[in-house]
Parts: structure tokens; sequence; C-alpha cells
């Protein structure tokens, strides 16, 4: 996990069993990928994961946190100290590092919206550094930001972001839609017929099939002569005519459904000029009704005006190869969608997780306005205190707290070994800015291969990312060290040899059977 980080890295090829290959560098999505069966590593994998859902980023700099904080006290397990001194040494080196980035993290008030909007983009721009599309940055920085702005400031949903991928074009094509979009599904003759633009259309969301089909299960139907069968066929039409007139009696312009919507309903939306489209995927339609409001009906009787939701302008568009419909003005819920467009397949799902953890950086930068350098500035500081603070503390304490301390500085030379720099130049001369009064922030300069303020080079990250990688490092580290042995059961690695035999099945087989010769 040493190679997916900082922005000089190259991406990894995960080829899985069923033969579909993944390309990405993001450390969440490798690890995710990856078979791994050792107990203490799946703790790192949990940890990867949960920084990704909470944080969106520094995944891979957890991971390297937590096995740096144990191979720092390798030799001290060896020695026979003891797991609950370390532990207690970590856990309050955690919290002192944790109150110190708490400490010099820059509060950024939103008092300037165009101040605060530079802010989200840098933050943004060092998310996406370490990237497959860090030579796209300037590109997708805007269009995350915007995504962002986008939702209710207060809620920040970013479930309400979609993000749909069309193959073809450049990167430079993908687009934001300031509303919901989704791929036009299956449709049947009579379609083409129907109106694909509406101002201020009512959309009503269904869990209903509107299609006759010969019902081969569960049936059966008994008749005597051919009226009886003719007034059979008369109520399956009287159904689901009396079904659609109820939906053209609601006054919706726009009908949507999870169920098929057959030729018969197409045809018959479409005389009398309303949009149809069945066979929508459940997020889909679950996002159009948070967006447009309404609820989703399972019954087209006694539909109501709350139940039908409303928006400002709806279209059916070509983007690329597809077809689009597009929801735009919602008036329920701020929403917007990002349609994705690139060369390969596996490089667009690439870019989608890079904006995801784009996406979750502005989130988290707008709950929470303290920011602070990154470029391994951050760590060089707190290791250099957590060295200061150890000197004032007797016992084994004082050597647990400078390992938590010598155990930050991975990641700057994780960053300088991935550039191909020299660690150990790069790392004494930050050990000797950081000495100085007022050098918080001297980190890794990639681009001049040395040293440089990376609070004035806009290198920005959420303080929050931070404390959580460093919290969620150090619980990992501490339950690994907390873990006396471990135990296999020896009964799990044994195959089965059949289905479990009934019970008292072996008592009935052995019943009659004497110490004597067997009976013929």
């Amino acid at each position: 996990m040493s190679r997916p980080t900082g922005p000089m890295i190259q991406p990894q090829i995960i080829l899985l069993k069923e033969g579909e290959v993944t390309i990405s560098n993001d450390g969440a999505t490798i690890m995710k990928l990856l078979d791994i069966v050792h107990p203490a590593a799946k703790t790192l994998v949990d940890i990867a994961r949960s920084q990704d859902a909470e944080v969106g980023d520094g995944t891979t700099s957890v991971v390297l946190l937590a096995g740096e904080l144990l191979k720092e006290v390798k030799g001290y397990i060896e020695e026979g100290v003891s797991p609950h001194v370390i532990i207690k040494g970590y856990r309050k080196a955690a919290q002192l590092a944790i109150n110190k980035v708490k400490e010099i993290a820059v509060k950024v008030e939103r008092t300037n919206e165009a101040e605060f909007r530079e802010l989200l983009l840098k933050c943004a721009g060092t998310a996406m550094s370490s990237k497959l599309i860090h030579s796209h940055e300037e590109f997708f920085t805007k269009m995350v930001v915007d995504a962002v702005s986008c939702l209710d400031q207060e809620e920040l949903n970013e479930k309400l972001i979609g993000i749909k991928r069309v193959p073809g074009g450049a990167m430079e094509d993908s687009l934001l839609i300031k509303g919901v979009a989704f791929k036009k599904t299956f449709s049947y003759a009579g379609f083409e017929q129907q109106p694909k633009h509406f101002k201020n259309p009512k959309i009503l969301a269904l869990n209903v099939e509107l299609e006759l089909k010969a019902e081969k299960e569960n049936a059966e139907v008994r008749v005597e002569d051919v009226n009886e069968y003719q007034a059979i066929v008369d109520a399956e039409w009287s159904i689901i005519y009396a079904k659609l007139e109820a939906i053209v009696k609601t006054g919706a312009e726009i009908v949507l459904s999870k169920l098929p919507i057959g030729d018969l309903a197409t045809q018959y939306f479409a005389d009398r000029d309303i949009f149809c489209a069945g066979r929508v995927t459940g997020d889909d339609l679950n996002r159009v009704v948070l967006a447009v409001g309404g609820s989703i009906q399972s019954t087209c009787s006694d539909i109501e005006e709350r139940h039908l939701g409303k928006c400002e302008t709806f279209e059916e568009k070509q983007i690329g190869g597809e077809r689009f419909n597009i929801f735009e003005g919602c008036v329920a819920a701020k929403t917007c969608t990002l349609i994705l467009r690139g060369g390969a397949e596996q490089f667009i799902a690439e870019v989608e997780r890079s904006l995801h953890d784009a996406i979750m950086i502005v989130k988290r930068a707008i709950k929470n306005t303290l920011v602070v350098a990154g470029g391994g500035a951050t760590e060089m500081e707190l290791s250099k205190y957590l060295r200061e603070q150890s000197r004032t503390i007797e016992g084994k304490q004082q050597l647990i707290i400078g390992a938590f301390g010598r155990a930050l500085e991975v990641i700057p030379r994780q960053l300088c070994d991935n550039a191909g720099f020299d660690a150990t130049d790069i790392l004494n001369k930050l050990r000797m800015e950081h000495a100085r009064e007022g050098a918080t922030w001297f980190g890794v300069d990639i681009n001049a291969e040395s040293i440089a303020n990376n609070y004035e080079a806009f290198i920005w990250e959420p303080a929050l990312v931070k404390t959580n990688a460093i919290s969620a490092a150090t619980e990992a580290a501490c339950l690994i060290l907390s873990v006396d042995e471990t135990v296999k059961n020896p009964q799990s690695e044994k195959p089965q040899s059949g289905p479990p035999m009934p019970r008292g099945a072996a008592q009935r087989g052995l019943r009659g059977r004497g110490r004597g010769i067997p009976r013929r």
C-alpha cells in the first residue's frame, strides 16, 4: 500500500478471478479488491473503508500510519515491554497529536463567498493530485465544487449527486447537469410520438406494471363456452384501461415506473401527449422522487395532487451514444448529475471513484472550516511536537510517544520515495526547518524536489482528514497489539463429505449389532 501515495504514483491493475480488470490507484479500492485472509490485515482493510466512508480521502495514509506504528514498537514487544504500556502511550500520543492539529489548523471564515469557493477548489485539487485525473485537475475541481454547491448546504447529502458514465469522447466532454438525469429505458412502438420536452410538468412515479401479458403461472381459467372466454379477455382489457384512465385523470404529464410499461400503454399515453418510461431502476426513481417531490405509488387508484412531483423543465437529450431523460429545476430538493465521458470503461470507473473522494472532501471542508497544509507538512510538525513532549515525560511512555512521532514521518518519506527523491535528505531539511519558529507548514515540494511552505502553495486539506486518520490508525494498531494469540478453528478446515445425517440415523444404523458374528 506504499505505492499509491502522493501525486507521483502509478495506477495498479487488479485482475479478479472472473477475469474482470480494475485499474485504480485509490487505496480503498485496491484493498477492497484484494483477497486478504490474515485477520490483522483485514483490520487494516476495515480502517481504510471507514476512512473512505467518513472523510473520502486519506485511505492510504491511514493504512501506512497503522503499519508504521506497529513497526516502531516491534522491538519493544520483542524486549518484553507489556502491550498495555504501549497501548496507553499510543493513545496518549494520538490525543496530543489531535489536539495539536486543532491548535495549528487555520479557520476559514465564510464571510467572503469568493474566498470560500477558492478554499473548496484548493481542497478538491489536493484530493485529486494523487488520482489518475490529476492532469485535468482544474476542470474537474470546478465541476466537483459546483456539484456540491447545488446541494442543500445544511444537509449536504452526497447521495443526491448522481454519476453516470457514457463511454466515448474526451474527459473534457464531461458535464454537470443541475438536476436528475438517467439513461433512456427500453421503449415500445409509439414512444417516438410522445413529446420529449415539458415546462413545469407534473410527474407521477409508479411501482405498477402497465402491460398486457399471458399469465403462465399461478393462473387457472375454466370456461364452458366461447362467450365466457371472451368475457375474461374483455375483463383483462378493462383492467388495464381503468389503470390508464386513472393515471390520465391525475393530470400527470410524465409517468415513470419501476415495472414495464407495454406497447398499449405507450401508445395510449402518446395519443394524450404524455411521456412515459418503464423499467426505471430503483436508484434513479428514488432520486427523482427525492428531487421533484411526490411519492412512489403502488396502485393507480386514489392518486392525489400531493402524490405528484414537479420540476421546471424536462427533456430527453442525446449525450454521446446515449439518450438521457433530464429533470432540471427540481423544487423539492437541490440535486445534480455528473455525466462522465472518456475512453476505456475502466478509466471512466476510476474517474468516478476519484470524483467521489473529491466530493467527500469538499463536503467535509464546508462542514468543518478548519484546514491544514498537505504534502507531509502537518505530519512533520506533529512529529516534532511529540518528540518535544516525550522529553517531558518519565518512564517507558517517553519511548512510546517518541515512537509515535517517528511513525508520523512515514507520510513525507513515502511521498519522496514515490517521486524518486532522496528521502533522507528531504526529511533532514524538513526537521531543520520545523525546528525554527513559524515554519509550521513546510512540507515536500514535488515540483522542485525540495521543501516548501505548502500552505502558501495552496496544498490544503480539511483538518478532519488528519484527525480521523490518526485516530483510526491508532485504534487499529492498539487492537492488533492487544491480541495475545490467534487461534484457528480446525473444524473449519475440514471439507464436508456430504449432507449431514438426519437426527438419530447413526443410532438406528448401529441398532442390533453385537460383538458376535453378524446374522446372514
